[in-house]
């Protein structure tokens, strides 16, 4: 069932740009996944400015195409969070669930409802 609009979808994408932004302190990361955090919002922010929704300034991404990026970066910081991050569980814990939450609202919204 696919419950989140384009419309929300937008507005949880610069929640979680204020969201990575906050993270390393809020949680204690360390200081590489503290600035994979920031790097991390830059990037989002950049995809989120540039998809044709609601929430987007420039329109040149298809929303279909910014699920697909969410979805391959979702699955990049679960291997991030068991690889790379796995030796501190601060960091290993953070990764795992971000991931974990991106999957979540990758499945639950509707990329063909497009209202702008």
């Amino acid at each position: 069932m696919k419950i989140i609009s384009p419309k929300f979808h937008a507005i949880l994408d610069y929640v979680t740009v204020i969201f990575l932004i906050a993270a390393p302190k809020l949680f204690l990361l360390s200081d590489v996944a503290s600035t994979f955090c920031y790097l991390l919002a830059g990037v989002h922010l950049l995809i989120t400015i540039c998809t044709d929704f609601s929430g987007g300034l420039f329109k040149v991404i298809p929303l279909r195409i910014h699920g697909l990026i969410e979805f391959f970066v979702a699955f990049g910081l679960a291997v991030a969070a068991f690889t790379y991050f796995r030796g501190n569980m601060t960091d290993h814990l953070f990764f795992a669930c971000l991931g974990l939450v991106i999957i979540i609202v990758f499945l639950l919204t509707d990329y063909k409802k497009i209202i702008k």
